[in-house]
Order: structure tokens, then C-alpha cells, then sequence
């Protein structure tokens, strides 16, 4: 496989008022990033141009109005939008919420398309786009109804490896949520990610309980007992290579995750706390499940720094890395599995 193939990256402009134009733009100050891939941000000019200014950038930006008229190795901003877009920083506002719903829209529109190979969004803020036409808590439930599959939010950063049971939801929901199809469901698109996304032949995966010290035998809720247990009993049955639960207060601390592939959390903070302890500033959110990839920075939409000029790239340079990186494993895994038999006589010779 050619690793200097000409990879388009479509990128969302995220929430206008927080930090994510000037990340992205800091993400492209080293024209190296441009020998990589292409990038294709979805916005308009005069907003990345003011960008510029404002943070006094150096990124070149090459302005197009449609995806045909994309030049590889320029950083190419697809105009969404003619009118100026004034920015109000750190402030939630429905005009900055229309306009990153129109970029995630728009962006998946040729995500679907293959007009573009991989997405990596900017964060976006859930009051500001919430409305009657889009009524999703973020990108991860929105593009799993767009997009093929059942996503799986997985958080990733290096050998780290951290994914989750429920992931937006109300604490006090989490337990009804949980059953035994969504827990197989789950750890089965854990365990495909990381055999074609990561190249891992036989997964290892470890799964944290639902309750402190995982019910303690029921003292302490018996969500573990009625449901989880029995369901990694039934996946072990079955050939997986599951381990737990384990009680989670302990487990990150004392280095544990580093004996698997991947980490399953039950709920948001449980695995998503210690995951940004661990690797804030470079860990990717990745949606893993679909048919296409998506990837995103670990952090929100940074209201208390926007416009400062404060904000760090990293973790966005991070997601499009591992976007790029998903993305050539995904066509080598079906290089080798398309047909096996063929690769192996290939092999032989």
C-alpha cells in the first residue's frame, strides 16, 4: 500500500465562538502536515481568515465552493456560507450552533460520498446546536444514524484504549440502559475495531463493573450480579477474550490496563475521567463501528480560553494522525481478507 496516497481529511469548523478554528489553524502552521494529506475544512474563507488574523497565523488558506475543486497539499476551506459570520467568543449562541451543524452536515454529506476519506471534527457545544431540526447530545449519535454500523465512542491515546457502555446519558439512567444486548453488542464492536482499525489479531479486553467494587456481592446494587456477569459468561463461552469486571476505582491507578488491548467503562466518567488523566492533550475520540472513520480532539470547546490565543493543537494533530492511520489499516485488513486463501498463496511464493 502507497502511504503517499493523496488522503482527503475533511475537518468541521466545530463550535465558531470556541476554540476550534484556531486549532485547526495551528495544526497547519508546519507545511509538513500538507505532505501527509490533503485537508478539507468545512466553513468559509472570511471566517479561517479572520482566524488568521486575529491569532496572527501563518497558515495559507486556499478558498474553493465545491469538493471538486479541492488541490492536494493546500489547505483548502470549502465555503459554507457567503454572509460574514461575526464571532462571539465563549459565548453560546443559536448563529454558532447553525453554522456547525451546517459543517458536520455538510462534511458527513461527503464523508458518505467518499468525497472525502476520513472526517476529524472540531468540538461543538450542545446548547448551541440543540434545536427542533437537530435533536442530537453530540457527533457520535448523529453520525451513527447517518453513517452504516453501531458506533461505539472509544477513546484512544497511544496503547490506551478505553470505550464505553453508555456514553451521554444521565447517571441516574446508566443502569437502565445496560442489559445483555447492548453489553455483546458493545464489546463485539470493541473487539472488530481492534482487529481491523488496529491490527489486533486475538483482543485482549478487560470490563469495569457497573457499582462500586462491583456490587460487592449485591451489598452494593446487583446490576453486576443480574447482568454484566452473566454476559461476559455467555462472551467467554463463546471464544472472547474478556476479563472482569474488575472494580474500577483501583484499576487505572494501579496500572492494570496496561495488561489488555481495550478497556470497556459502563458509563461516561467512569471510564472517561481516568482515560483524560492518563492522556490529556493527546488522547482521540474515535467512533469506532461505522463505516467510515471519525475522529476528534479529547477536549470541548475550550469557552474560558477562546480567543486567547492559549488553545494547543495537540490532541487535534493527534486525531487526524490516528484518522489517517485507521483508515490505511482498514484497507490493509481488506487487502489480507478479501481473499485469504489468494494473500496466503502470494505469501508462499
Amino acid at each position: 500500500m502507497n502511504k503517499n496516497e493523496n488522503i482527503k481529511v475533511g475537518i468541521t469548523i466545530g463550535d465558531p465562538n470556541g476554540i476550534g478554528g484556531e486549532i485547526i489553524l495551528k495544526a497547519f502552521e508546519d507545511p509538513r502536515m500538507l505532505e501527509i494529506f490533503t485537508p478539507v475544512v468545512f466553513a468559509s474563507t472570511k471566517l479561517l481568515s479572520f482566524y488568521v488574523k486575529i491569532f496572527n497565523l501563518k497558515t495559507k488558506i486556499h478558498g474553493i465552493t465545491k469538493l471538486e475543486d479541492v488541490v492536494p497539499g493546500r489547505f483548502n476551506v470549502i465555503r459554507l456560507i457567503k454572509e460574514p459570520f461575526v464571532v462571539k467568543w465563549g459565548e453560546v449562541s443559536k448563529e454558532a450552533g447553525e453554522l456547525a451543524i451546517k459543517s458536520l452536515e455538510a462534511a458527513t454529506a461527503a464523508l458518505k460520498a467518499n468525497k472525502i476519506d476520513v472526517l476529524v471534527t472540531a468540538p461543538i457545544n450542545k446548547e448551541s446546536i440543540h434545536s427542533d431540526n437537530f435533536k442530537f447530545p453530540g457527533h457520535t449519535d448523529y453520525l451513527n444514524q447517518q453513517l452504516d454500523g453501531e458506533s461505539l465512542m472509544f477513546m484512544v491515546a497511544d496503547e490506551l484504549r478505553v470505550g464505553l457502555l453508555t456514553d451521554h446519558v444521565p447517571i441516574k439512567d446508566v443502569p437502565s440502559k445496560i442489559n445483555a444486548k447492548v453489553i455483546k453488542t458493545k464489546i463485539g464492536t470493541i473487539k472488530e475495531s481492534l482487529r481491523k482499525d488496529f491490527g489486533i489479531r486475538k483482543p485482549r479486553i478487560a470490563v469495569l463493573g457497573i457499582n462500586p467494587h462491583v456490587g460487592d456481592n449485591g451489598i452494593i446494587g446487583t446490576e453486576d450480579q443480574d447482568t454484566l456477569i452473566p454476559a461476559l459468561e455467555e462472551l467467554r463461552e463463546d471464544g472472547n477474550i474478556i476479563f472482569g469486571p474488575y472494580a474500577a476505582d483501583s484499576f487505572f491507578g494501579n496500572k492494570k490496563f496496561k495488561e489488555f488491548d481495550a478497556v470497556l467503562a459502563s458509563y461516561h466518567d467512569q471510564g472517561l475521567i481516568p482515560f483524560k488523566t492518563i492522556s490529556f492533550g493527546h488522547g482521540v475520540n474515535y467512533t469506532a463501528g461505522l463505516s467510515h472513520v471519525r475522529t476528534s480532539p479529547d477536549h470541548g470547546t475550550g469557552f474560558d480560553i477562546a480567543g486567547k490565543g492559549e488553545a494547543s493543537p495537540e490532541s487535534f494533530i493527534a486525531a487526524i494522525h490516528v484518522a489517517i492511520k485507521i483508515y490505511r489499516q482498514r484497507k490493509e485488513y481488506d487487502v489480507l481478507n478479501e481473499n485469504p486463501l489468494k494473500n496466503l498463496s502470494r505469501k508462499r511464493r
